[in-house]
Protein backbone atom coordinates (compact mmCIF):
# COMPACT_ATOMS: atom_id res chain seq x y z
CA UNK A 1 0.00 0.00 0.00
CA UNK A 2 1.41 3.53 -0.91
CA UNK A 3 1.65 5.97 1.63
CA UNK A 4 2.08 9.79 2.05
CA UNK A 5 4.71 10.76 4.94
CA UNK A 6 5.20 14.44 6.05
CA UNK A 7 9.13 15.91 6.86
CA UNK A 8 8.88 17.36 10.27
CA UNK A 9 8.87 21.11 8.61
CA UNK A 10 6.19 20.16 6.51
CA UNK A 11 3.94 18.63 9.34
CA UNK A 12 4.34 21.85 10.73
CA UNK A 13 3.71 23.92 7.91
CA UNK A 14 0.62 22.22 7.55
CA UNK A 15 -0.52 22.46 11.50
CA UNK A 16 0.37 25.73 11.51
CA UNK A 17 -1.93 26.43 8.17
CA UNK A 18 -5.05 24.75 9.45
CA UNK A 19 -4.66 26.75 12.87
CA UNK A 20 -4.76 30.16 10.79
CA UNK A 21 -7.65 28.69 8.55
CA UNK A 22 -9.60 27.64 11.68
CA UNK A 23 -8.96 31.33 13.01
CA UNK A 24 -10.08 32.53 9.14
CA UNK A 25 -13.49 31.62 9.53
CA UNK A 26 -15.78 28.77 10.41
CA UNK A 27 -14.89 25.67 8.48
CA UNK A 28 -11.77 27.00 6.34
CA UNK A 29 -9.43 25.03 8.31
CA UNK A 30 -11.34 21.98 7.54
CA UNK A 31 -11.89 22.82 3.78
CA UNK A 32 -8.04 23.18 4.12
CA UNK A 33 -7.44 20.09 5.57
CA UNK A 34 -9.72 19.03 2.79
CA UNK A 35 -7.59 20.15 0.17
CA UNK A 36 -4.16 19.13 1.43
CA UNK A 37 -5.43 15.81 1.45
CA UNK A 38 -7.09 15.46 -1.78
CA UNK A 39 -3.84 16.98 -3.57
CA UNK A 40 -2.16 14.33 -0.96
CA UNK A 41 -4.73 11.63 -2.97
CA UNK A 42 -3.67 12.91 -6.39
CA UNK A 43 0.03 12.46 -5.78
CA UNK A 44 0.08 8.86 -4.36
CA UNK A 45 -2.27 8.29 -7.56
CA UNK A 46 -0.13 9.52 -10.08
CA UNK A 47 3.09 10.49 -8.32
CA UNK A 48 4.88 11.59 -11.80
CA UNK A 49 1.61 13.99 -12.78
CA UNK A 50 3.14 16.77 -10.46
CA UNK A 51 4.90 19.55 -11.99
CA UNK A 52 9.11 18.52 -11.50
CA UNK A 53 10.82 21.16 -9.40
CA UNK A 54 14.00 20.70 -7.59
CA UNK A 55 15.68 18.13 -6.14
CA UNK A 56 13.98 15.30 -7.38
CA UNK A 57 11.06 16.84 -6.48
CA UNK A 58 7.59 17.80 -7.81
CA UNK A 59 4.46 19.67 -6.52
CA UNK A 60 0.76 19.64 -6.97
CA UNK A 61 -1.28 22.78 -6.42
CA UNK A 62 -4.01 22.68 -3.71
CA UNK A 63 -7.71 23.42 -4.73
CA UNK A 64 -8.86 27.01 -4.07
CA UNK A 65 -5.64 27.86 -1.38
CA UNK A 66 -2.77 29.31 -2.85
CA UNK A 67 -0.01 26.69 -1.85
CA UNK A 68 1.58 23.72 -3.82
CA UNK A 69 2.40 20.38 -1.97
CA UNK A 70 6.30 19.54 -2.86
CA UNK A 71 6.88 15.92 -2.93
CA UNK A 72 9.77 13.30 -3.56
CA UNK A 73 8.10 9.81 -4.95
CA UNK A 74 9.05 7.03 -3.23
CA UNK A 75 8.89 3.42 -4.02
CA UNK A 76 6.73 3.04 -1.14
CA UNK A 77 4.73 6.30 -1.56
CA UNK A 78 5.66 10.08 -1.69
CA UNK A 79 7.94 12.45 0.97
CA UNK A 80 6.38 15.38 1.64
CA UNK A 81 9.01 17.72 1.54
CA UNK A 82 6.67 21.11 1.80
CA UNK A 83 3.26 22.67 1.98
CA UNK A 84 4.19 26.25 -0.08
CA UNK A 85 2.53 29.30 0.13
CA UNK A 86 3.14 30.98 -3.22
CA UNK A 87 4.05 34.49 -1.57
CA UNK A 88 7.47 32.55 -0.24
CA UNK A 89 10.35 32.48 -1.64
CA UNK A 90 10.52 29.81 -3.90
CA UNK A 91 12.95 27.08 -3.52
CA UNK A 92 12.94 27.85 0.40
CA UNK A 93 12.38 24.38 0.97
CA UNK A 94 15.14 22.55 -1.30
CA UNK A 95 18.02 21.84 1.55
CA UNK A 96 15.05 19.34 3.03
CA UNK A 97 15.11 17.32 -0.37
CA UNK A 98 18.45 16.57 -0.07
Amino acid sequence: MRRARFLAPARREYIHEVEFYSEVGTGVGIRFAAAVEEATVRALAFPQAGSPVEANTRKVFLKGFPFALVYRPEPTGILIVALAHFSRGSGYWVSRAR
